[in-house]
């Protein structure tokens, strides 16, 4: 249901991976960052925090993508009937 929703909004599996390379960027530089703000342990809690968000962005990757390619055999499949 959220897939769907999502895919009908726009969001594409393309999408959600470069959100989770991005988050694995974002990721080692806010530990980078905060490394040379703060102190090690809340630097690495930053690091942590924003790399958590990686496999969740890849999860919802996939699942797009297995809602896609359902989405197309769909399609096949109904345009091979009118044929």
């Amino acid at each position: 249901m959220i897939v769907k929703k999502l895919h009908d909004s726009g969001v594409r599996s393309e999408h959600a991976y470069l959100a989770a390379i991005g988050s694995i960027g974002l990721s080692l530089a806010s530990w980078i960052t905060s490394n040379k703000q703060e102190n090690l342990e809340r630097a690495d809690r930053w690091g942590i925090f924003v790399g958590e968000w990686a496999p969740t962005f890849f999860a919802l990757g996939l699942a797009l993508a297995n809602y896609e390619q359902s989405d197309l055999a769909t399609e096949a499949s109904l345009y091979s009937e009118e044929a």
